[in-house]
């Protein structure tokens, strides 16, 4: 299977580090010193369209929390949730019977470990889940944390579960951010801004299921993190992701929407609604695919620009120099320069 090629939005790369800036504790040569295990290059911090691919970001993840011993990266007022606190917590969970006593595990040794944050299980009619309650109220830069607390509690669930547990929707306690579109991507489900609280929600039914996990297989799946909690990974059920999985498989060729609905067994009608309901359309499907793959190829080769347009399938280098700024708000010799 090919490997997807996902990139990361610049915004997501200052989240990692605005809870240490917060605390005085980002300094020049500090940030220096952790982009630089990440292999990010500090002046991508100012071009506001920029991205960096996944391993940089979950290197930067791991950076930020090594260097600060902190799982929540300097976003907690009170203590720390120092390194190897998420390890705790996944194993308190072993011997436990059902997701529903797992989770109950899981917000018991969460609130033992820090002060700021608890981790509530809840339950609404056909769903349950989980919320996230700050004490004390919500401290500077909550969105970032509570949104990587989700992610990373909602895959947690999703492993303890089998793998199959897929969210009905997501609670934000803020108002639709004009980045929105970077959320749909990755939470699947409904999303609703403004509510009163950050949760995750799955059908009740789930919340029975017997647990299967083991410590041996526990220890596997610590030993794949930090990157199968933080790293961006696209909605694999969405119509898009499929789409997208689709082109990349077979690129250089790039069929149009009407091979790509063959492919897919699907009528170009029902494709285009499906793509049309998650806010996207086949081109923007393919260009997103097209910014990713050349980003990553601009940043880890020396390939030439008339080289990387042919994979991409332009007819030319004018043509994708042309289309690659108006993604990233520059010229691909320039961001490749800012990119090494």
């Amino acid at each position: 299977m090919v490997r997807p090629v996902v990139t990361v939005p610049i915004f997501a790369v200052h989240g990692l580090l605005d809870g240490a800036r917060d605390k005085g504790l980002a300094t020049e040569s500090w940030i220096s010193s952790a982009l630089g295990r990440a292999g990010i290059v500090e002046s991508l911090l100012d071009l506001t369209q920029s991205r960096v691919t996944v391993d940089q970001y979950i290197a930067l993840f791991s950076a930020v929390k090594d260097s600060l011993d902190d799982e929540c990266l300097g976003y907690l007022r009170g203590r720390p949730l120092r390194c190897g606190s998420f390890a705790l917590v996944a194993r308190s969970t072993l011997g436990t019977r059902t997701l529903a006593a797992a989770l109950h595990r899981v917000s018991e040794s969460f609130a033992l470990l820090q002060d700021d944050v608890l981790l509530v299980p809840v339950s609404d009619g056909s769903l349950f889940g989980v919320t996230l309650e700050s004490r004390g109220g919500p401290g500077e830069h909550a969105d970032f944390l509570h949104g990587l607390l989700l992610r990373v509690f909602w895959r947690l669930l999703v492993w303890l579960h089998g793998g199959r547990l897929v969210p009905k929707g997501f609670d934000f306690p803020f108002e639709q951010p004009a980045h929105a579109e970077d959320y749909a991507r990755i939470f699947s489900g409904s999303l609703r801004f403004g509510q009163r609280c950050p949760a995750v929600w799955f059908d009740s039914t789930a919340s029975a299921q017997s647990m299967r996990r083991d410590a041996v297989a526990l220890q596997s799946f610590l030993r794949a993190a930090p990157g199968n909690l933080v790293g961006y990974r696209l909605n694999e059920r969405a119509y898009s992701a499929r789409v997208r999985a689709l082109l990349q498989q077979v690129c250089p060729e790039w069929p149009d929407l009407a091979a790509a609905a063959q492919c897919l067994h699907m009528s170009v009608s029902a494709l285009q609604r499906h793509l049309a309901m998650e806010g996207q359309s086949f081109q923007m499907v393919k260009d997103e695919l097209r910014r990713d793959m050349a980003i990553v190829r601009l940043a880890s080769t020396n390939a030439p620009l008339s080289i990387i347009a042919a994979e991409l399938g332009f007819t030319d280098s004018t043509a994708f120099q042309r289309a690659f700024k108006s993604w990233t708000g520059s010229a691909p010799g320039a961001y490749r320069s800012h990119s090494r």
